[in-house]
């Protein structure tokens, strides 16, 4: 039974996650990627009602690579809103993307209750490394994206964070001072790429935390197979650490062993950015529930 907080909404549509973010007790986000097809579909709800059991802070649905697949992100993220007692993050790019389209997408959210908008430029459709080029009726940064959602109803945004330095930025100062714009404009969280090195993710936390009062979550994914290693280093446009890839390398060839080791730097990461003060860990979970339980389990987060 759905239980109702102002306006006559569900509390879990109402829920802030800027002020879960700030309660003691360190708060625990999942992520999703839109389903291709049936079977994907159906694993994704399976891992989705799994996850639910620990009574994720929020939970988010991607765009696929290059901003595609946004359809059936709107479609999940609504299914999410209307069917299970999870706050839902919304995703949206502006990645081919007019302002007219924007404002339909958002406009789609709204209705299906929705009110928490991670608002990202996105990635470059078909090279994720490609150079950057707006649709030529939309908006150049994702602080545009920002304004944008915040003029159109009572949204909460949160943005994107880069602590290995984003593949386009000169340097880590110039990433600090885009996440101080994207606040100023309206911004109130942030949550942070896939994370393998805590002093990275610590260091551009606390660059931030000394111009802004904006919680930076950690993205965290156990990794499960040695694949996942080069394809991860890729979407982040940084090389993995040389001692993640080496303790991967070690037993590449096993791979029960690769999930492990993925695992227990998953955990040695949660850890240690969980003892240095992070607002929660966000799980990136490629839309399985089992290595993620056992992070979770394993770093003693209770629901």
């Amino acid at each position: 039974m759905a239980h109702y907080g102002g306006g006559g909404r569900p509390e879990h549509l109402v829920a802030s996650i800027p002020a879960r973010l700030r309660e003691p007790r360190p708060s625990v986000s999942f992520e999703f990627f839109p389903p291709k097809d049936d079977a994907a579909e159906a694993a994704l709800w399976d891992a989705v009602r799994r996850l639910e059991r620990v009574r994720p802070a929020f939970v988010s649905v991607t765009y696929g690579a290059g901003g595609t697949s946004q359809d059936r992100t709107v479609r999940v993220t609504a299914r999410i809103a209307d069917e299970t007692s999870l706050t839902p993050l919304a995703h949206l790019t502006c990645v081919g993307q007019s302002v007219a389209d924007l404002r339909r997408v958002v406009g789609n959210y709204a209705a299906s209750g929705v009110r928490n908008v991670l608002a990202l430029r996105g990635d470059p459709p078909g090279d994720v490394r490609g150079a950057w080029t707006p649709h030529p009726d939309g908006l150049e940064h994702a602080e545009d994206l920002v304004r944008l959602v915040r003029g159109l109803g009572d949204f909460t945004l949160g943005v994107a964070a880069f602590p290995d330095v984003h593949p386009d930025s000169p340097g880590l100062e110039h990433d600090v001072d885009v996440l101080v714009r994207k606040a100023d404009a309206g911004a109130e969280f942030a949550i942070t790429q896939m994370v393998f090195d805590a002093e990275s993710y610590l260091r551009l936390r606390d660059r931030v935390a000394a111009r802004r009062d904006l919680p930076v979550t950690p993205g965290l994914m156990p990794v499960t197979s040695y694949r996942q290693t080069q394809r991860m280093s890729e979407l982040m446009g940084t090389p993995l650490p040389p001692q993640v890839v080496e303790r991967l390398e070690a037993v590449k060839d096993d791979p029960a062993a690769v999930r492990a080791v993925g695992v227990a730097i998953a955990v040695e990461l949660g850890q240690r950015m969980l003892a240095e003060g992070a607002p929660g860990l966000h799980f990136i979970t490629m839309n399985r529930s089992t290595a993620t339980l056992e992070v979770h389990d394993a770093l003693g987060l209770e629901p």
